[in-house]
């Protein structure tokens, strides 16, 4: 399951940002709050990792946790970090990554 998730992630985040004709999802505004257009893309990768947040021990639980609380008022506009769904993306799966590296958990 967390394998699955860690593919999902790393494929939603690589066709946010590239459009490819044969797997044309609507880049859609789904609604604003605060001047900020929340997108569809945007509220699938955070429900991805929110359930990878769910699955990960403790320890990268709570880490995880403060920066999906800083993406999200970052995404609100209440905090201005340029680049930090980038930054959160790439941290939860290098994190990821080593989790299932270092042989803790079980696929």
């Amino acid at each position: 399951m967390l394998v699955f998730l860690l593919i999902l992630l790393g494929v939603l985040w690589f066709f946010g940002y590239i459009h490819i004709a044969m797997f044309a999802i609507p880049d859609t505004t789904l609604f604003a709050i605060n001047g900020h257009s929340i997108t569809l893309w945007s509220l699938l990768i955070f429900l991805v990792i929110v359930a990878i947040v769910g699955i990960l021990p403790n320890p990268f639980r709570a880490i995880a946790g403060v920066f999906l609380i800083l993406w999200v008022l970052a995404l609100l506009g209440i905090f201005a970090f340029a680049g930090l769904s980038s930054i959160l993306v790439i941290a939860i799966i290098v994190g990821l990554i080593a989790y299932l590296i270092s042989g803790v958990g079980t696929i």
